[in-house]
């Protein structure tokens, strides 16, 4: 077993990555490059939960991968200016947007919503959300 050193790294062992639709690889393998290329500098981290997450100095978008769709979180989605309407959910922060195929990566408002979450400066992240 290997010692645990208090920091997590990006894993293809998370439970919320499963494997079992094809297509959805390639989402998120296109949604990592969407989002290092809108933020170059986030950090994709796992966190307590094996959420894999992206990070800049707080995490900002966790994403799971279901069967029918990937599920891209915004940590303080309901602190975000969402114009489009692209935001789903009625938690008290956490806000999601379903992609389901690479071209829903390319939907009207996404590219800003990720632009904005990696800048909110909100409370600090709840126990456990980052990777760190």
């Amino acid at each position: 077993m290997a010692a645990k050193t208090g920091r997590r790294e990006k894993s293809k062992k998370s439970p919320y990555v499963k494997d079992e639709n094809p297509a959805l690889r390639k989402v998120v393998q296109e949604l990592r490059s969407f989002v290092k290329e809108i933020v170059p500098s986030a950090k994709e981290t796992v966190n307590a939960w094996g959420v894999p997450t992206f990070e800049v100095a707080c995490p900002f978008c966790p994403y799971m991968v279901g069967k029918r769709h990937v599920t891209f979180g915004f940590h303080y989605g309901t602190s975000l200016e969402d114009p489009e309407g692209l935001l789903e959910g009625t938690g008290k922060n956490i806000r999601h947007v379903k992609i389901g195929s690479v071209e829903d990566l390319g939907q009207k408002g996404l590219r800003e919503l990720v632009l904005a979450a990696s800048r909110l400066k909100g409370k600090p992240p709840m126990k456990g959300m980052s990777g760190k």
